[in-house]
């Protein structure tokens, strides 16, 4: 049966299966091969499943890519051989040449050699083979290994198997006994549209900045990115529960005048700016003063999902008719999927929900992207 693996937060990873077994008739997972991420077997196969997910993402799941073999490695430095003359061998010719693709390469466990060490061989193999253009940055094509010790992980799982070289004493290697608990790379091509997110693992990075309010701004810098939400130029934003603004920071390097709510203060490094608006009251207080309209609406407070849905549905009228909101639902440790429905039906009144996803940077959490009905 076809392979894939899929990643999510380890804490949320049930829930990203859940999203898996809707996509697909026939789901069985084979192993775990680290916290969060697993090894599936799929009627639909990785293009199925992606495909799916392209009409419908899910909320879980944050990344998969398919299994196209399976590489038996020894543990020792030369392993970057070993996976790159076996990529020569079944992946080169399966690149679309005039595509451009990066790879990506995730090391689970304690093996002599790094990612880069990976990306760096099989990058200069594969242009070399292919003469399709690297490009890290904006890939349209990607080759994702996965490299770990993986204790059984697909015995008599039915795919390709490249067999190690040959043993120092001349003898081959029987193959099965090397899958057994042994060191293993899964491979796999795709275009970087059906993996849910360009970064291996969908772990999406930002680079710190010096004036950086808080690590929170990561959330939306995140959010915005994933749902492809283009804010108006000079447009004005409302930041709910803004103390102490790492969203209202973000808003305004986009050139957004905002409007930020919170009885706390913010960080001293916003005062001065004269485009920031800052209410001390609560975000209940100042919906019942008659606030303006705005082009967006944010909302990151710590409060119980549905009561955080019930605030949104009350503050729509203010957004403008083509105005969006971004907010994030906090979830229990239990009763996740419950709570999530009855928020969303909540919402569903009054917003379409344009998107909703457990992003790299969320916690115990998922940021839901709203339109206006």
């Amino acid at each position: 049966m076809p392979q894939l693996i899929l990643t999510a937060d380890p804490d949320f990873l049930e829930l990203a299966l859940d999203d898996a077994y809707k996509a697909a008739t026939e789901v069985t997972q084979v192993a775990q091969l680290a916290p969060g991420i697993m090894l599936l077997d799929c009627d639909l196969g990785f293009w199925g499943v992606a495909e799916s997910w392209r009409q419908e993402p899910p909320i879980f799941a944050r990344h998969i890519h398919p299994v196209d073999m399976t590489v038996p490695l020894r543990g020792a430095a030369d392993d970057v051989s070993i996976i790159v003359d076996a990529a020569e061998a079944e992946i080169a010719s399966m690149l679309d040449p005039d595509l451009p693709f990066s790879v990506q390469t995730r090391i689970l466990g304690d093996l002599p050699y790094k990612p880069f060490d990976v990306n760096r061989a099989l990058s200069q193999r594969l242009q070399e083979l292919s003469g399709a253009p690297l490009d890290v940055r904006k890939p349209m094509q990607i080759v994702s290994v996965v490299c770990g010790e993986m204790d059984d992980a697909v015995e008599n799982s039915g795919r390709r198997t490249t067999p190690l070289r040959t043993a120092d004493d001349g003898s081959a290697d029987d193959t099965q006994s090397a899958i057994r608990n042994s060191q293993l790379a899964f491979l796999g091509l795709s275009l970087a549209d059906y993996n849910l997110s360009d970064w291996a693992g969908g772990e999406r990075r930002f680079a710190r900045e010096k004036d950086q309010v808080s690590r929170a701004e990561f959330k939306l810098l995140e959010a915005l990115e994933v749902f492809h939400i283009d804010l108006p130029q000079r447009g004005v934003a409302l930041d709910l529960g803004a103390a102490p603004g790492g969203w209202t920071r973000v808003l305004r390097q986009r050139d957004q005048y905002v409007t930020a709510v919170d009885p706390a203060e913010l960080d001293p490094r916003l005062a001065t700016d004269k485009a920031i608006r800052h209410k001390r009251v609560t975000a209940e207080a100042y919906l019942a003063d008659e606030p303006d309209e705005f082009d967006l609406i944010v909302n990151d407070m710590r409060m119980d999902a549905r009561d955080s849905a019930r605030l949104m549905v009350d503050y729509a009228r203010q957004l403008y008719p083509h105005g969006v909101a971004i907010m994030t639902f906090k979830l229990p440790e239990h009763g996740r999927r419950q709570v999530l429905e009855h928020a969303f039906k909540i919402l569903r009144g009054t917003y379409v929900l344009a998107g909703a996803r457990q992003l790299f940077h969320n916690r115990s959490e998922i940021t839901v992207y709203l339109k206006k009905k």
